[in-house]
Parts: C-alpha cells; sequence; structure tokens
C-alpha cells in the first residue's frame, strides 16, 4: 500500500490555548496512538491533502523534525462544521506483527448485462472495512461485474482471503442490479437466439430488446 510521508513538529504544549493558535497558523494538531506513550504533534494542513481528500486508502509515515519516524495509519478526523477544515486527526502505529484495522476502496470493473438490459446497477458498498497486517494491506477490492445480471448481487462471501479478515458478514452485499419497469430479462440462450430448422416445425425464440441501454448509476 503507498505511503503519504507528513512532515511535522511534536507538540510541547496540548493545552486549548495552543491548539487554537496552531489551527490560525494553518496547521493541524494531531496524536499518533499505539505506542508506549501517544505522541503529539502538528503539521501544515496542506500536508494531508493527498491522505485525506482522496478515495484511494494510504497509510503514512510520520516524520519529526526530531528525526524519528512512525509507520502510521489514519483513525479518526475532524472537520470544521461550517468551514470544512481540518480540526483533528488521530493516527494509530504501525507494527510489522500487529493487526491494524482499515478501511478499503472498492473499485468495480467490466460492464454488467443487466445495466444494458435495463437494470440499475446500486453500489451499496463503496468501502469495506478489514483487519490485517500492515504488509497484508489490500490498497482496493476489485469486483467484476461483467457477468451481473438483473436480480442478482456480489456479496463479501466473494471477496474473503487468508490474508486479512472483512469486518462485515458474509452475506453484505457490495453491489448489485435491481430491476426497472423498462428492464428485459434476458437468460444467456436467449441472448444467443436460436433458428429454426430449414421446413420443420420449430420456431425461433428471439428475447425482446429494450429500446435504449439505461445508464449506470451508482448509490
Amino acid at each position: 500500500m503507498k505511503s503519504i510521508t507528513i512532515k511535522g513538529s511534536q507538540r510541547e504544549s496540548v493545552g486549548k490555548a495552543s491548539t487554537k493558535a496552531l489551527r490560525n497558523a494553518g496547521k493541524v494538531p494531531c496524536v499518533l496512538y499505539g505506542g508506549e506513550t501517544p505522541v503529539h504533534f502538528s503539521a501544515d494542513e496542506i500536508a494531508f491533502k493527498n491522505l485525506v481528500y482522496t478515495p484511494n486508502a494510504h497509510t503514512a509515515v510520520i516524520e519529526l523534525e526530531s528525526g524519528e519516524k512512525f509507520d502510521a495509519v489514519m483513525q479518526d478526523i475532524q472537520f470544521h462544521p461550517v468551514t470544512d477544515k481540518i480540526l483533528h486527526i488521530d493516527f494509530y502505529q504501525l507494527f510489522e506483527d500487529k493487526p491494524v484495522t482499515m478501511r478499503i476502496p472498492v473499485r468495480l470493473e467490466g460492464n454488467s448485462p443487466g445495466v444494458r438490459n435495463g437494470g440499475r446497477l446500486l453500489f451499496r458498498k463503496r468501502k469495506l472495512e478489514i483487519k490485517a497486517l500492515p504488509k497484508d494491506l489490500p490498497d482496493f477490492f476489485n469486483v467484476d461485474i461483467s457477468k451481473l445480471k438483473i436480480g442478482e448481487n456480489i456479496a463479501v462471501e466473494s471477496l474473503l482471503s487468508d490474508d486479512f479478515t472483512i469486518l462485515h458478514p458474509d452475506s453484505t452485499v457490495v453491489v448489485q442490479v435491481k430491476t426497472q419497469r423498462t428492464a428485459v430479462v434476458v437468460d444467456d440462450e436467449d441472448e444467443e437466439g436460436e433458428e429454426g430448422a430449414e421446413g420443420g416445425d420449430a420456431t425461433a425464440a428471439e428475447a425482446p430488446a429494450a429500446d435504449a441501454p439505461a445508464e449506470e448509476s451508482a448509490e
């Protein structure tokens, strides 16, 4: 998993006045948990841009002016309710032999035949929470929807791995295609069509086609 480097300064004072002064100076107060004692530090707000404002999952390397470095993962973040400025971030220190909990994004691949036939694509879980050792953290989950028909879904049970534990029930739906009034249910044989024998009594069985393919929508 890709890491984002955050260069910061250890905080000598953690009181309200000190915290307010940091924010006024464009810095974000942070705390790193997981070690022997919490590490209080601050960094420029712009330093968190590639870590916070992205759909991807990243770990972080906290570099302090003292020369200390810590591998970490962001655990909690607080925003101002009006300005959306970052107010505070909690990190959790990573250790090679200790599993960590993290939310991993889901990416859809392929084109669903159910959507082409007028169904509605519902993206139920855009991120999945997992527990794993740092070396086993995936960058994302790839979910292939190229065979997903109307009325079908892909659940967590199809994404299980020995490298990590997904912290959702196996039956949790990640993505599904639901029917709509304009949808046409077509099975594999009907899509190919059948030709009647020349001079015989067999009749061709053809499935009606949808007037126009519906655009994929995600929720």
